[in-house]
C-alpha cells in the first residue's frame, strides 16, 4: 500500500528557496564573475561596468552577492528599471535604501537632495546596479541619468557613484547608447555571463533541491530531466520553477516523491511565463517577426530562413541585412534555434506556436 502524506505534512522545508530573488547558500559557477566585480571596487578609482548575458545566466544573483560581501567605503542599491524606469521612480527607489523609508517629496530635486545628504553624513559611495538597464533605453532616461549619477560630485560634496548596468539584450551595447558626456565618466568593464552548461544546471539544481526539499522528494532521475529541460531552454529560472510547479503537484497528489510525470505535466506552465519574459526584452520589429514565424510554422509552412523571409515580404518592409538581424536575435534570446544545412538555415520555434501569439499579443502583427 503506497504512504501518502498527512494533511499537515509538506514536501517543503523551505518554499523560498524557489523564488528567483532567493539568494542560495553557495553561488555555484560564477566565482570568476564575482572576482572581477570585486576588482572593480578596489583601489583609489572604483570602475563601473555592464553586466551582460541571456536571460537566467544568473547576473541579478550575482550582483546581489557582491553587493552582500562589500565592506567600507560603498553603500550598494539595486535598481529593478523593468519596474523603475523613470528619473523621480530610481532616484526614489535609491532614496528608499539609503534614508530605509520612501521619500516623501515627489518631487525630483528634493529627493536628489535627500540622497546626497546621506551620503554625506556617511562619507560613503553610492553604488547602483541599474538592473534591465535597457528599459531606461527605451524611457529615454538612460543618458541623462548615468550622467547625473556619475557626476554627483559636481552639486553636492560628495564622491561620484559607482554603476553597474545590467542587460540580457545581447544585441545592446550600453556603452554605446551613451552619449559621449556620459561615455567619458562611464568606460565600463565589461563583464560576461555565458548560458550555465548542463552539468552547472544540475549542480545549482541539486543545491536548491537540498536547501528547499525534503531528502528523497527529488529523485536522481528526475533531477536529471529537469536538469535537461533547462538546459534546452537556457534559462536557469526554467529548472527552478519546474522543481517548485512539479513538488506542489506531487503535494497535491499527497505523495513523498516528485515523479517524471510530474514534471512533464507542468512543463507547460512554466515555460510560458519564461517566453513571456523573454518577448518582453525584444523590438517591437523582432516581436511581429517572431508572430510571423509561428503563423508560418502553424500552417505547416516552409521554416528554411529564406523561404520566410520571401513569405514575410507581404507583412515586413525589411531587407534581408534587418531580417536576418532580427532573427539572430530571437535565436540568441532562445526563442528559436538556427539549424545550419545545405540549403541554408532552418527555423525552429522552441514553443507551441500558441504560447507565441499569447506572448505576441500586445503587438500589432501587422507593424514592421
Amino acid at each position: 500500500m503506497t504512504r501518502l502524506l498527512r494533511a499537515d505534512q509538506t514536501l517543503f522545508r523551505d518554499p523560498d528557496v524557489f523564488d528567483f530573488a532567493y539568494m542560495p547558500d553557495h553561488l555555484h559557477h560564477r566565482d570568476a564573475q564575482l572576482r572581477e566585480l570585486a576588482f572593480l571596487l578596489q583601489g583609489a578609482g572604483p570602475r563601473n561596468a555592464v553586466l551582460r548575458g541571456p536571460p537566467g545566466t544568473g547576473k541579478t544573483t550575482t550582483v546581489r552577492r557582491a553587493f552582500s560581501e562589500l565592506t567600507g567605503e560603498f553603500i550598494p542599491v539595486y535598481v529593478n528599471c523593468r519596474q523603475n524606469h523613470t528619473l523621480l521612480a530610481v532616484y526614489r527607489c535609491i532614496a528608499k535604501d539609503l534614508l530605509g523609508y520612501a521619500s516623501p517629496s515627489r518631487h525630483l530635486d528634493d529627493t536628489r537632495e535627500a540622497i546626497a545628504a546621506r551620503l554625506g553624513e556617511k562619507d560613503a559611495r553610492l553604488l547602483v546596479c541599474l538592473d534591465d538597464a535597457n528599459y531606461l533605453i527605451a524611457a529615454g532616461t538612460y543618458n541623462i541619468l548615468l550622467y547625473q549619477l556619475l557626476r554627483l560630485y559636481e552639486g553636492w560634496e560628495v564622491r561620484g557613484a559607482v554603476v553597474f548596468a545590467v542587460t540580457s539584450d545581447l544585441a545592446l551595447n550600453l556603452y554605446a547608447e551613451a552619449d559621449a558626456s556620459v561615455r567619458s565618466v562611464f568606460r565600463p568593464a565589461e563583464v560576461t555571463f555565458l548560458p550555465y552548461t548542463r552539468a552547472e544546471i544540475r549542480d545549482i539544481l541539486a543545491d536548491r533541491v537540498r536547501q528547499g526539499l525534503y531528502p528523497g522528494v527529488v529523485p536522481p532521475s528526475v533531477l536529471d530531466l529537469v536538469a535537461e529541460m533547462t538546459a534546452g531552454e537556457r534559462d536557469i529560472r526554467v529548472g527552478i520553477a519546474l522543481l517548485r510547479a512539479a513538488a506542489v503537484r506531487a503535494e497535491k497528489d499527497g505523495r513523498f516523491r516528485v515523479t517524471r510525470k510530474d514534471v512533464l505535466d507542468v512543463v507547460a506552465t512554466v515555460r510560458s511565463p519564461a517566453l513571456a519574459a523573454r518577448t518582453a526584452a525584444l523590438s517591437s520589429g523582432e516581436r511581429t517577426l517572431l508572430y510571423r514565424l509561428a503563423e508560418q510554422s502553424l500552417a505547416g509552412g516552409d521554416m528554411m530562413a529564406g523561404a520566410v523571409f520571401e513569405e514575410a515580404q507581404d507583412y515586413l518592409a525589411i531587407g534581408k541585412t534587418t531580417y536576418h538581424a532580427r532573427l539572430r536575435r530571437l535565436a540568441d534570446a532562445g526563442i528559436v534555434d538556427l539549424l545550419q544545412t545545405g540549403k541554408g538555415y532552418e527555423v525552429f520555434l522552441r514553443y507551441a506556436p500558441g504560447d507565441v501569439f499569447a506572448a505576441c499579443a500586445h503587438d500589432d502583427p501587422a507593424k514592421g
